[in-house]
């Protein structure tokens, strides 16, 4: 390939990923009139994002303008989508003066998913646990204040196993959460059981559906509902040997397939929207921007079977 071929493939990839950010713009601010039956008969609103939004690579993919500074990305997504999953709020203890300056760079029914910090999930501290709750609630309060918080997300590591130490901190942990929508992601498969199901739909709180790669130690596949108020997705990609290699890098590098979307659209997706009140998808395979266009992918497949 020259260097003029390579120039006219970034240009027709940008081309289209603009041509596809202005369809997702109408999809998730608009609802078609034409949809009038099958919302309905299904009246859950799905939102359809991305976990993170500052990515250095995904302004030389084309998604945001070149050159968009970190500052200016939340603003340019929030011209695309209406929900975010927010990662920093895992990796550093959310202030509420940030997340004031975050919400006015997005409209009013902007929503979005907040993190539990590490300290909670990944690093946990017996003696000082408690207290990291205080902190995050105190500096997620403007969230909760706007109503633009759509959920707390608990994403735990496939360390974390159903062992009986770890069953009694979780129960505490939501004792600790309650009151704020909670959605919980086990990584390791010995959550995988019916005790597990039914004490979070006794709590009310959603069980995250993901789809990662077909490795046995993972926490399977599965659109349980837990809860009526809300059904959250999160899609990682299915890069079996990323995920063995322990790299982030290549863990997240995935780009779906059109019939994989469907698949997810017509056989989870749409029995999820069944019994549940609101939705959230994430796709969190951000690596080289395949995040943004498989979300609007799918929104506008969810689109057409009038669920958004």
């Amino acid at each position: 390939m020259t260097i003029n071929d390579a120039q006219s493939a970034n240009n027709s990839r940008r081309r289209n990923t603009a041509r596809r950010a202005n369809d997702i713009r109408r999809t998730n601010n608009v609802h078609s009139t034409n949809n009038t039956t099958h919302a309905q008969k299904y009246p859950c609103h799905i939102r359809v994002g991305t976990s993170g939004y500052s990515y250095a690579e995904w302004a030389d993919a084309g998604f945001y303008p070149l050159d968009t500074k970190p500052g200016r990305m939340l603003t340019c997504y929030a011209q695309i989508f209406s929900v975010t999953e927010l990662n920093y709020t895992w990796y550093q203890m959310p202030k509420a003066q940030a997340i004031e300056r975050m919400l006015q760079q997005v409209p009013t029914d902007f929503q979005f998913a907040a993190k539990l910090i590490r300290y909670l999930t990944h690093e946990i501290d017996e003696d000082a646990w408690r207290g990291y709750v205080k902190q995050y609630r105190d500096g997620i309060a403007p969230l909760v204040q706007s109503g633009q918080l759509a959920a707390v997300l608990l994403q735990f590591p496939p360390s974390f196993h159903r062992l009986p130490k770890n069953r009694r901190y979780l129960a505490a942990l939501l004792d600790e959460l309650d009151g704020l929508p909670m959605a919980i992601e086990f990584r390791h498969v010995s959550w995988a059981v019916e005790s597990v199901y039914a004490e979070l739909e006794r709590r009310r709180v959603t069980l995250v559906a993901v789809d990662t790669p077909d490795i046995k130690e993972l926490f399977p596949t599965v659109d349980i509902i837990t809860s009526p108020d809300l059904f959250y997705v999160r899609l990682h990609g299915r890069n079996a040997g990323g995920w063995r290699s322990g790299n982030m890098q290549k863990q997240f590098n995935y780009d779906y397939a059109d019939n994989e979307l469907r698949e997810w659209a017509e056989e989870r997706i749409e029995k999820m929207a069944e019994h549940t009140r609101n939705g959230l998808i994430f796709f969190n395979n951000h690596v080289q921007a395949q995040a943004p266009g498989n979300a609007m992918k799918l929104a506008g497949i969810l689109k057409d079977r009038g669920l958004i």
